[in-house]
């Protein structure tokens, strides 16, 4: 299965959106589709055994659109940049005119609304032959747009808001024409001959205007996109047969060695081999403080150099840098579509037809019971132009646009609106201790040999312990092999390595088996640890992990190992449970050491001795409660209760894998980013229960009073002019409440 995201061209209302999703979905091959209107984005899963990208293009052009594949990492280009701003000239130019036009027609047509014969409005701008002429270009030109995709529409059989916008002004335009060229008709009935030209100009002038102030609100909203493309650096000055070169970025390649001064920008991944320094990658990890480099530590691209000069080795370019993934990351989670937004999907896609269905009821009515054709015609255009359902499809994308790109913003990424909308609603958060809770750098505090050992003998059992664990990739045989190395024991080879989950390791060094791990699986093995166990109870109430070593089955060392808890573990977890949720705390270490660890940080449930194996299992207990649970992890052996969880939080500073399975990733590894996260769940989601009350209670108030209910009671109809006006502010006041979201700051809950 293959993912793709396209970039869609000619869309103007949720409508549209649907239109599209649907032509995709009918592509042989395509196995999920979800068309984002406020981002204009197509996110696709589909067997590339079976389509491929030129089919579904073709599609998308049968459909009456255009569709491109969303480039990665890549920045705006002149060519793109001047597109941009003659599309935007070219609707101002339009928005003008009709603008202009509309109010010297409003202005001239003011005697006819009001019986009022104004000296200071000329007699001629009410002639119905002027304004026929003035109005013209407005209908035709400026409103161009909306006959074309009520004509593509037309085509694929389905209903858009140019469909509405195209009838609605055609009805009041065509009408005048006719007032025009035949006004003895109403004469003949007893009736004054009345146009409505200001009616259509106005509509198309309006609705410009709300597109105007849309496209401008909706490129705001992917502001986070921009400043993140904005980040990398434009050149490179790499070492290349000894000399020293500036080049563009997009020639620096893997292995590539890149020279870093003071002040500069880094511009790719990669590792340090020469020099050290401080980096500020507060842009990409939000952390303030500088970060210290020196030999052999990773440097991220687009962060700043402070004090020092350095030389890497390139290890990531082009698209596959830290922060093209973050990019990438924030696009897909821009235009991906929250679940809650399935109930906008499904009124717009019934709503057009059964608008033009109330309309044409409207106009069948009217006429009937009055027989007044003005009347009927006046009230059916305003139920065509109020109900329009841009603002239903503008909803939920705009704020989850904007959600998604302040969490980038913080150090936060959120792969999807699913994931988006989910975290507001969990119960419980399962923290992972070693590198989630904790700094996840042990360190060997403590070695207990057995009574009468040596110190000679000390220094041989450590040589055996880091030999062996000198081949595990686990944070403990790390610390263990740091250890023996500070006391500047030679390590040796090692037969028949093996690492069992969750209990420790084992290997033949120097024809001795050697075997490091938990209490638990010495005892399973049948090794006596009663002499050393009184020590370990020690060590463990100090919230030390205890490793025991094994030589021929027999016990004959113990060690202490620290890893200290980082400096917000305790802060976020208070803040977590004053948001509501319950903590638990995973950890395969035993029960003595794991509780001494909760209880420091104020956790009061533990799942104490688990094997990684056992932590799915962990999770769907939670779960089986009955409970929204989020799991916060950062190993290999985290992913899979990272992906089971409702939520899985990964920790930026873990494993690709970890992270690859997780639905928000805290790129700092602070775990107040939980919280954040929390919070701008809980924001976005209010956010956009906000957006869909005022698209719902537009059209629910707007339509009835758009057919003349209140005709009756109140002799009042609605000015046709006054529903354009209503329909671009309901766009633009959901657009606008989403942009509120830029706002957002995490609140205190200490």
């Amino acid at each position: 299965m293959d993912n793709l995201t396209l970039k869609l061209g000619g869309m103007s209302c949720a409508s549209c959106a649907s239109s599209i999703e649907q032509a995709i979905k009918s592509v042989p091959g395509v196995i999920e589709c979800s068309v984002n209107f406020g981002m204009e984005q197509a996110a696709i899963q589909y067997d590339s055994k079976q389509t491929n990208l030129a089919a579904i293009q073709s599609a998308v052009d049968a459909a009456g659109y255009e569709a491109l594949p969303l480039q990665e990492m890549v920045a705006e280009d002149d060519t793109a940049k001047a597109d941009r701003k003659s599309e935007s000239q070219n609707l101002q130019r339009k928005l003008w005119t009709a603008g202009i036009i509309s109010i010297l027609l409003f202005v001239g047509g003011i005697p006819a609304m009001t019986g009022l014969h104004l000296p200071f409005i000329p007699a001629w701008l009410h002639n119905f032959w002027l304004q026929l002429v003035l109005t013209s270009p407005v209908q035709f030109w400026c409103g161009k747009s909306f006959y074309v995709g009520a004509w593509k529409s037309l085509k694929r059989r389905v209903a858009t808001m140019d469909t509405l916008i195209a009838l609605g002004t055609s009805a009041a335009y065509f009408y005048s024409v006719f007032v025009t060229f035949f006004p003895g008709f109403f004469t003949a009935q007893g009736l004054t001959p009345s146009v409505y030209y200001e009616v259509a100009a106005s509509v198309v002038a309006l609705i410009l205007l709300g597109k105007t102030l849309e496209n401008r609100a909706k490129g705001e909203t992917s502001e986070a996109i921009r400043k993140l493309m904005g980040l990398q650096a434009k050149t490179a000055r790499i070492v290349r047969n000894g000399e020293e070169l500036e080049v563009p970025i997009a020639q620096v390649e893997i292995g590539d060695i890149v020279q870093v001064r003071p002040g500069e920008q880094i511009p790719v991944d990669g590792e340090v081999i020469e020099g050290s320094s401080t980096v500020d990658e507060a842009m990409v990890t939000g952390e303030s403080l500088a970060v210290k480099k020196q030999l052999g530590d990773e440097v991220i691209g687009a962060t700043i150099n402070k004090t020092g000069s350095f030389k890497f080795r390139a290890t990531r370019v082009g698209k596959d840098t830290f922060l093209a993934q973050i990019v990438k990351m924030v696009q897909e989670a821009q235009g991906s579509k929250a679940p809650i937004q399935k109930l906008a999907d499904q009124v717009t896609g019934w709503f057009v037809p059964a608008v033009i269905a109330v309309a044409l009821a409207t106009f069948v009515i009217w006429f009937n019971a009055t027989g007044n054709t003005t009347l009927a015609t006046v009230t059916m255009v305003e139920v065509l132009i109020i109900a329009c359902p841009c603002a239903l499809g503008l909803a939920t994308p705009t704020a989850v646009m904007v959600g998604t790109g302040k969490g980038a913003e913080n150090g936060i990424l959120i792969k999807g609106a699913d994931s988006l909308e989910l975290a507001q609603k969990i119960q419980v958060i399962v923290l992972d201790k070693t590198g989630t809770l904790t700094e996840g750098k042990p360190t060997v505090t403590d070695f207990v040999t057995v009574k009468g050992t040596a110190n000679s003998n000390e220094l041989k059992l450590l040589q055996l312990a880091a030999s062996v664990e000198r081949n595990s990739e686990h944070p403990v045989g790390e610390a263990v092999v740091r250890y023996a190395q500070s006391q500047e024991v030679n390590l040796t080879d090692v037969r028949d390595f093996e690492a069992v989950a969750g209990s420790g390791v084992r290997g033949v060094v120097g024809g001795k088996s050697i075997a490091l791990g938990t209490l638990r699986w010495m005892q399973e093995m049948g090794c006596d640890t009663e002499y050393l166990e009184l020590r370990a109870r020690a060590l463990e109430v100090s919230s030390k992990t205890v490793v025991w070593m094994a030589v021929e089955g027999k016990i004959e060392a113990i060690m202490g190992i620290a890893d200290a808890l980082k400096p917000s573990s305790a802060q976020a977890v208070k803040a977590l449970q004053k948001l509501g949720l319950e903590v638990v705390m995973l950890t395969g270490d035993n029960r003595s050491t794991a509780e001494s660890i909760a209880q420091s940080v104020g956790i009061t449930r533990v799942f104490a001795e688990v094997r990684p194996d056992q932590k799915v299992a962990k999770i769907q207990a939670l779960q089986g409660e009955g409970k929204i649970v989020a799991m916060v992890g950062d190993g290999i052996n985290d992913a899979p209760a990272l992906a089971l969880a409702d939520v899985g939080i990964a920790i930026g500073t873990g494993t690709d894998v970890a992270i690859a399975a997780s639905d928000i990733t805290l790129i700092s590894g602070d775990l107040q980013g939980i919280v954040t996260a929390i919070q701008l769940s809980r924001a976005t989601m209010r956010n956009i229960r906000e957006n869909l009350f005022f698209a719902f209670i537009y059209n629910i108030a707007g339509i009835p009073i758009a057919a003349g209910i209140l005709y009756p009671i109140f002799g009042w109809l609605l000015n046709p002019i006054i529903a354009g006006g209503a329909m671009a502010f309901s766009s633009l006041s959901v657009v606008t409440n989403a942009l509120r979201l830029r706002n957002f700051k995490v609140k205190s809950v200490a």
